[in-house]
């Protein structure tokens, strides 16, 4: 399992749930999360998806921890069996 095959399946499952998982790009801010997470009732969230037994680097975990300050809820993805629990407590009642 790879990272492109977490992505896929993060996007689709957030789909599932009447959301969107939209491809985060930051020219000039480098580190940031992959996707950004983007649930029914304004349930906002991001995500970096790792392949199993990977970690961030070291810019990512300060990203990180800079998103956590303001508020955001940040997870680090590395295997398919996360990501329900995730979009559960992101989305509170969304499925």
């Amino acid at each position: 399992m790879n990272e492109k095959y977490l992505e896929r399946k993060l996007v689709k499952a957030v789909r599932k749930s009447g959301g969107l998982a939209p491809k985060f790009v930051s020219p000039g801010f480098d580190g940031v999360p992959d996707r950004i997470i983007l649930l029914p009732s304004g349930h906002i969230a991001f995500a970096e998806l790792k392949a199993p037994g990977k970690v961030m680097r070291p810019l990512q975990v300060r990203r990180k921890k800079q998103l956590e300050a303001l508020g955001f809820k940040v997870y680090c993805i590395d295997n398919t069996e996360q990501i329900s629990a995730i979009l559960q407590e992101i989305g509170g009642d969304a499925e």
